[in-house]
């Protein structure tokens, strides 16, 4: 078994042009605790704060492959079918995102937090200058997930009914019909949001939250699953309108897209001088549902969820972690939401990578998407051209990071599993098993608790 802090499953690569190198292995331990910067007075110098090199642990851009293996093999662990499930779920991703890239050049970060928001069920936010292919990503999404996909262009004259839908009177009747408008769709697709007025934007909050929408007296549920995906252009601020601090928490992620490098670029502009690749439909609503289940299976160790909580509360409170100096450029940390959206990316992160657990460099690397839209700067940072990003680099880079080792992940994530199994033995019903008086599943035998199965993190 291998002692990084990812298990990567060796596959065949068919030969083909030169792709790009697959990411390093990371090490076996996780990033040593980074000494807190001391607590001063002074206010910090931002712009070169944010270009000197932290201690913080590096954002890896992932590296896919370029088609997907058809066959990897099978490790010898106790917990056979659960490998292999995982393995599957991992081809599964590697088929989607080479779908995917047959359409969209680069951007493989981007690609990677579209992925990790379907399997863990959240929403996204996709911001971008116009022309880096946003709104042609989540389209070419809904194309490789064969599911019902709506798209809705936000103008200033929406109404919240354009939306949702309205009950229309039937005048030869005498009764209302309630007509359900175009949020009920697996996939919903807000392109620039942010030019509906805040009214049209606030009658999204009940269908993201709740996954209902209410009309006149009746609620009525949107298909599982259901995500909302919206692009937003931030370098236009006439005809625009910011979106609420209600609305923008209940994204899950708010990826901030930039520019494709020259030879991405140069690709790009090959690429359209030919007809559009002919994509193939890989998951299903109800396939997708089944990743999705596989994705709650993921173990996350109790350091790791301590780990997540103090980077949100870091958010409140710098002083806490050495930084008073930054609390003057914090209007409002990050809510709850912030420490549940860490965790459950996480998990999604690791089964996109091929493990069973989250290690601390998943929550690392989607702390900045996860967090960078609930932090609101204050006035003074406004007034000074310091960002969120900027003050999570601080924080990210303030905050320890837990020592935890991949072998003792590893056993904890299997006695969990055995213990979920075992928990689901107990509660089936076994009085009309035909056995013996003293067998383990004859009603009046006694049972193998649950409880002796988990080993404490």
């Amino acid at each position: 078994m291998p002692t990084g802090a990812e298990i990567h499953v060796t596959e065949p690569r068919p030969t083909g042009p030169a792709q790009p190198a697959p990411a390093a292995p990371q090490p076996a331990q996780a990033p040593a605790p980074t000494t807190p910067v001391p607590a001063t007075d002074a206010i910090p110098a931002w712009p070169a704060a944010a270009a000197a090199p932290t201690a913080a642990a590096p954002t890896v851009t992932p590296s896919f492959p370029t088609n997907p293996s058809a066959e990897s093999p099978r490790a010898s662990r106790p917990s056979r079918d659960r490998i292999d499930d995982m393995i599957d779920a991992r081809q599964t991703a590697e088929a989607v995102l080479y779908e995917i890239r047959r359409v969209i050049v680069g951007q493989d970060a981007m690609l990677e937090r579209v992925l990790v928001a379907l399997l863990a069920g959240g929403h996204l936010l996709l911001e971008g200058v116009p022309g880096l292919a946003k709104t042609l990503t989540i389209k070419t999404l809904a194309d490789v997930l064969h599911a019902s996909f709506r798209r809705i262009q936000f103008t200033p004259d929406l109404v919240p009914g354009d939306l949702i839908g309205t009950r229309i009177y039937r005048p030869d009747r005498g009764t209302f019909d309630t007509e359900l408008g175009p949020v009920f769709a697996n996939f919903l697709l807000a392109d620039e949001i942010n030019r509906a007025p805040a009214k049209v934007q606030s009658a999204l909050l009940e269908v993201m939250q709740e996954r209902q929408v209410t009309i006149g007296h009746e609620s009525h549920a949107v298909p599982r699953p259901f995500l909302v995906m919206a692009t937003q252009n931030p370098i236009e601020s006439e005809g625009t309108y910011p979106l609420p601090e209600a609305q923008v928490d209940r994204f899950m992620m708010k990826v901030v897209v930039g520019y494709p490098s020259a030879e991405e670029e140069a690709l790009v502009v090959e690429r359209s001088l030919r007809p559009a690749a002919a994509l193939r439909p890989i998951l299903t609503a109800e396939s997708l549902a089944v990743l999705q289940a596989l994705t709650a299976e993921v173990y996350v160790d109790r350091p790791i969820v301590d780990y997540a909580v103090a980077l949100t509360s870091a958010t409140r409170f710098p002083e806490r972690v050495g930084l008073p100096n930054i609390k003057p450029y914090i209007a409002f940390g990050a809510s709850p939401r912030g420490s549940i959206n860490l965790v459950h990316a996480g998990r999604a992160l690791a089964l996109v990578r091929g493990r069973r657990y989250v290690v601390p460099g998943d929550v690392v690397d989607l702390a900045r998407d996860v967090l960078r839209h609930r932090v609101v700067p204050s006035f003074a940072a406004l007034a000074e051209e310091v960002n969120a990003d900027m003050i999570l680099d601080r924080l990210i880079s303030a905050v320890p990071v837990p020592r935890v080792a991949q072998d003792s992940l590893l056993a904890r994530a299997e006695a969990a599993e055995r213990g979920s199994l075992a928990r689901r033995a107990d509660t089936a019903p076994v009085a009309d098993y035909s056995v013996g008086a003293g067998s383990a599943f004859s009603s009046s035998g006694a049972a193998r608790p649950a409880d002796d199965l988990e080993v404490s993190a």
